[in-house]
């Protein structure tokens, strides 16, 4: 990958462009914290040619709302838990909004 190809990726969400030591610094938690919910196995950081881990925004708002849970006083499993409950409630809803959105009117013929 060329550095071109790199700066027209950084719109994406999935994208790993953030170092550890940025990630830490993004979300004012310390680099043993994304350590631990990696370890955890809530976010996998992707890692690069020379073995560093790289995080995505999307990691990064998985990693702040982790954190959110533990500094209320969770205790890191079960933030993983909450977490990927939350993720997994919020595909859910947007898959039946966009049932709705696509499927026919109730009066319509092909509608059970």
């Amino acid at each position: 990958m060329t550095a071109d190809d790199s700066f027209g990726r950084l719109d994406d969400d999935d994208y790993p462009a953030y170092t550890m030591g940025r990630a830490a610094e993004m979300l004012n938690t310390t680099q043993g914290f994304l350590r631990a919910i990696g370890e955890a196995r809530l976010i996998t950081p992707l890692r690069s040619a020379g073995g560093h881990r790289r995080y995505s925004r999307y990691q990064l708002r998985i990693a702040a709302r982790a954190r959110e849970l533990v500094d209320a006083g969770t205790p890191v499993e079960a933030a993983r838990r909450i977490v990927i409950l939350e993720d997994q409630l919020e595909e859910a809803r947007r898959i039946n909004a966009e049932y709705h959105r696509t499927a026919k009117p109730a009066g319509s013929p092909l509608a059970s």
